[in-house]
């Protein structure tokens, strides 16, 4: 470049700028692309040395390749490899140096531009003889741009090997290197980002297979059965994914559930809770059938999958085996409300059958007295002529809304226009109330008067204390036991037979007569009296029975003692014991009925 008028010293200079150019498309990394750069302006530009400091990510530049031409005693620019400038002070030397087209030449006279954060050396040469020679201390820049103007690097270029300051030529090549080594550069980054994002893609994707496979083994080999229900589409509801613990705990196929959805398969009594879970996720313990048409008891947990983009997907369930579980708390709950003995209902399920059948608003003069308070929308209110004034409702619609059906079915009657829609009233109850029969017209009662009722029988076996003492209490209970057989089989379907206790049982019969209650009781007799055989030993028992009437404002307590007297009236008046009775003649109060453990 020594004589650069001379045409053909140009046609070499570009062919060695084509040359250097191929080589920079030719690396394969951004490394290798700023190696091919310094070693490019090295040896086809005419300079001794060049680096290329590359902009980070956070903005500063940093020397990321050097190249000499022949290394100095000194170690040369070499020792600047991987130091680091601040932007704001290349920005400012960039500013400072004189404008060579896209090039910046920075004299020797203003070094003192260069901040003490800019990497830079000063190597061995010539003192210049006049102002085209070269200073040591120069410093000729080409600043590299991508397309969008965004700054990649610099890069310096130091000591032509002429020892002249380039001219004209040299600037334009330089400058054109410099573009090409831009390009490349942008490129190689562009290539290592692809590469690093084609690697986290990668690395992503064997994640996702991996905890796909995570998954399908947990789902497949789970002790306990899985599902996944389809969300959305023709599929909508359908078990799209069963595992084999699935199908074991349901006896049926894959293929057969996987063309089903879980409500085909839950128990008729159980839809609304499946629907209440599939619907908002969570827990529920409900039965499904299995192939042998039998129900199975099972917890199922949700979990509703969801897409960031998409939203719910599918539902995961979690199908857990809970019967036998289910089945003892069934046991405990029947011995906590059954006589062990009997199994009839004991005296604590008798008092919680009583209590869903009795509320506290007594009746009206069709039937007992009513004197005192109810409880009527949630308040204790007297009863009579001022229960209107006690509800603040004065007499007329707004008081017949409020307690019509509640009152006519006690006795106070119904006015006209009001039918069982007033049952929805704040002021009414949602279940058939309890009216005693009119004793006077049992079986015709006058417009009214309640025909029918709850009927409340108790039983105390007359003779049993002698067969404990004769036979022993394994006789007793093997007596005990068949009189609730025999008690079971005389009253109608729906009827209660419980045993209070000891030698005590009471018949609840709901929505009967006197007249039917009595025929009622009658059958009771008649099947307890004949002779039973008890460990090849004739037994028998007598019965005494009390039929009494529980009627709404009753107590529990109260129901129980008018039987329980009424019964010991007939024992007394046959003849029978009268252990424990504590009638009026006897000065003393009721008895209290011992419970059937």
């Amino acid at each position: 470049m020594e004589a650069e008028s001379e045409p053909y010293v140009r046609l070499a200079t570009l062919r060695t700028l084509h040359r250097v150019v191929a080589d920079l498309n030719a690396a394969r990394s951004l490394a290798g692309t700023l190696q091919a750069v310094v070693e490019g302006a090295v040896s086809g530009m005419g300079f001794d040395a060049a680096a290329v400091s590359l902009v980070r990510p956070d903005g500063d530049l940093v020397i990321a390749a050097v190249w000499e031409l022949q290394e100095t005693g000194c170690g040369g620019p070499g020792v600047l490899l991987g130091q680091v400038g601040s932007r704001e002070s290349w920005e400012r030397l960039l500013n400072v140096g004189e404008h060579w087209g896209t090039l910046r030449f920075v004299p020797y006279d203003r070094g003192w531009a260069i901040a003490p954060d800019i990497p830079s050396w000063t190597g061995d040469g010539p003192m210049p003889r006049d102002e085209t020679d070269w200073h040591p201390a120069d410093v000729l820049l080409a600043p590299m741009y991508s397309p969008g103007g965004e700054l990649l690097g610099v890069l310096s270029v130091d000591r032509p090997r002429n020892g002249k300051r380039p001219g004209a030529w040299t600037r334009e090549a330089l400058e054109m290197f410099s573009l090409q080594a831009s390009i490349a550069i942008g490129n190689a980054r562009l290539r290592a980002e692809m590469q690093r994002a084609l690697a986290r893609l990668e690395k992503e994707q064997q994640a996702l297979r991996a905890s796909e496979e995570s998954f399908r083994q947990a789902f497949e080999y789970a002790p306990s059965g899985m599902a996944i229900t389809e969300l959305h589409g023709l599929q909508r509801g359908k078990l799209s994914r069963v595992n084999d613990a699935l199908c074991r705990l349901l006896g049926r196929p894959r293929a057969v559930l996987r063309r089903q959805s879980f409500a085909d398969l839950v128990h008729p009594e159980d839809r609304a809770l499946l629907d209440r879970t599939s619907a908002e996720g969570g827990r529920a313990e409900l039965r499904l059938s299995r192939r042998d048409g039998s129900y199975l008891w099972v917890c199922l947990r949700n979990s509703v999958v969801a897409d960031a983009s998409e939203g719910p997907r599918f539902l995961l369930t979690h199908v857990e085996d809970i019967e036998d579980r289910k089945r003892h708390e069934l046991q405990l709950a029947h011995r906590a409300s059954h006589d062990a003995l009997t199994g009839l209902p004991n005296g604590a399920e008798l008092r919680t059958r009583l209590s869903l059948r009795l509320c506290t608003l007594p009746q009206g003069p069709g039937g007992a007295a009513a004197s005192g308070t109810a409880a009527l929308g949630g308040a204790n209110v007297p009863l009579g002529d001022s229960l209107g004034a006690a509800l603040g409702l004065a007499p007329g619609p707004d008081l017949e809304a409020a307690l019509g059906a509640d009152l006519a079915v006690h006795g106070y009657g119904v006015p006209d226009g009001y039918g069982p829609q007033v049952l929805g009233s704040p002021y009414g109850y949602d279940h058939v109330h309890a009216v005693v029969p009119d004793a006077a017209a049992p079986d015709a009662p006058q417009p009214g008067a309640p025909a029918k009722g709850l009927a409340v029988i108790f039983c105390d076996l007359d003779g049993f204390k002698s067969i404990n003492d004769r036979f022993g209490h394994n006789a007793g209970d093997a007596v005990l036991v068949e009189v609730a057989r025999r008690l079971q089989h005389v009253v109608r379907e729906g009827d209660t037979v419980a045993r209070l206790g000891g030698d005590e049982f009471v018949v609840l019969a709901d929505n009967i007569g006197r007249d039917e209650a009595k025929d009622l009781a009658g059958r009771l007799r008649t099947a307890v009296i004949p002779p039973m055989r008890i460990d090849g030993r004739a037994m028998r028992v007598g019965v005494s029975l009390g039929i009494g009437w529980a009627g709404c404002g009753m107590s529990i307590e109260e129901v129980l003692h008018t039987a329980d007297e009424l019964m010991y009236v007939e024992k007394r008046s046959r003849g029978g014991s009268s252990r424990g009775a504590r009638g009026p003649q006897h000065g003393g109060g009721p008895r209290s009925h011992r419970r059937a453990g």
